[in-house]
């Protein structure tokens, strides 16, 4: 399986800057404790139970989580959190004061999201001899998953904001316009064509093991 190792980074560099975003969100949650704000607070807690869904995944379901993949997935989850917080010195959050952050950011959740939806559908694809999934309809699989996700997430980043303003204890996830929305929708499809055209490339050993996991259970049923 291709990995960002052929892209120049060694597993070791790759689990090291894994390690560093870890420990970053524990940072940054202290910033927020300090703070006294529940959004940085609630989007850090978030952010190191994502980074630590990796390793629970290949030790509870044997599904190989190899170091590009475990820095994709923490690398979504920490400028994620990183973007409710800025730099010091900064008058406002990344979010806030940088829209390209939010495009970047809902991009890459978008691919992680889409590349959970794209294992997935090939195992059964590959597990099934009664299911055929031609590579278009694969396509056009992932990216409905994908757009599906990031609907539902919207509005549930809608709902708690409503929520959190009535409850008057700041802001948790917020949305700022009609048009914030739209954009934040158009690269989730950004994120899930990526996966959707790249995902036989770096996701061949989770499918793989997605497939004998099914093959298992088949055979124990």
């Amino acid at each position: 399986m291709t990995t960002l190792s052929s892209l120049g980074l060694p597993k070791h560099r790759q689990e090291q800057l894994t390690r560093v975003m870890q420990l970053s969100l524990i940072g940054l949650l202290f910033v927020g404790v300090y703070e006294l704000n529940a959004g940085i607070v609630v989007n850090c807690v978030v952010g190191l139970v994502v980074t630590q869904l990796p390793a629970i995944v290949e030790r509870d379901y044997d599904v190989p989580m190899d170091a590009g993949l475990t820095l994709w997935i923490t690398s979504a989850a920490f400028l994620h959190a990183l973007g409710t917080v800025g730099l010091p010195g900064m008058e406002d959050s990344f979010y806030r004061t940088l829209p390209v952050w939010d495009d970047v950011t809902h991009a890459l959740s978008a691919s992680v999201v889409a590349a959970v939806g794209y294992a997935t559908v090939r195992a059964l694809d590959e597990h099934s001899e009664d299911i055929h999934l031609p590579r278009r309809v694969t396509f056009a699989y992932v990216l409905a998953f994908t757009m599906a996700f990031g609907v539902v997430w919207e509005t549930l980043e809608f709902a708690i904001s409503l929520a959190t303003r009535a409850l008057g204890i700041g802001n948790v996830l917020t949305q700022y316009s009609v048009e914030d929305t739209l954009g934040d929708l158009v690269f989730d499809l950004v994120g899930g064509a990526l996966v959707a055209v790249w995902g036989h490339v770096y996701l061949t050993d989770v499918v793989g093991a997605l497939r004998a996991r099914l093959a298992n259970d088949s055979h124990v049923e």
